[in-house]
């Protein structure tokens, strides 16, 4: 999960975007953990949402590693990208395995490519670890943003 993001991070947070856009394919797992934690993360006034190219439904293991932190995020919904409110001012991708969604309005754009949690097969504490690993990652990097 090491590679350039803090200069991603820093660009961010000097543009200081009003409305943060965090994109996935599902928008079942990863979009929706930086979706909380933005959430918790940002300053007053600032709007973070995520948003899928195939939305499905929010992981539970996602609402589970959050709750862990103290984040609700049990009232969010799987959206699509055509459902999401303009303007947008930054967009991150956090595909990795797959092909990410195209954000076709101006933004700033940014790609943080972290392992889809929800692809891990094993026990259900497995999963739950994989959910946890990119939380962490996912905390550490948007506390640069908002910094």
């Amino acid at each position: 999960m090491a590679d350039n993001w803090r200069a991603d991070a820093e660009r961010l947070r000097d543009a200081r975007p009003g409305h943060v856009l965090f994109l996935c394919v599902a928008n079942s797992a990863r979009s929706q953990l930086a979706e909380g934690i933005g959430r918790s993360l940002a300053p007053e006034g600032v709007r973070v949402s995520s948003a899928g190219s195939e939305p499905s439904s929010v992981r539970p293991q996602a609402i589970a590693a959050l709750a862990e932190i103290g984040i609700d995020i049990t009232s969010h919904e799987s959206t699509a990208i055509e459902s999401v409110e303009r303007p947008v001012d930054a967009v991150i991708t956090l595909c990795a395995e797959e092909v990410c969604p195209v954000w076709l309005g101006s933004a700033l754009r940014v790609h943080w490519g972290l392992p889809d949690p929800a692809a891990v097969e094993g026990s259900p504490a497995e999963q739950l670890a994989a959910f946890r690993a990119v939380r962490d990652e996912l905390r550490h990097r948007l506390a640069v943003v908002f910094s």
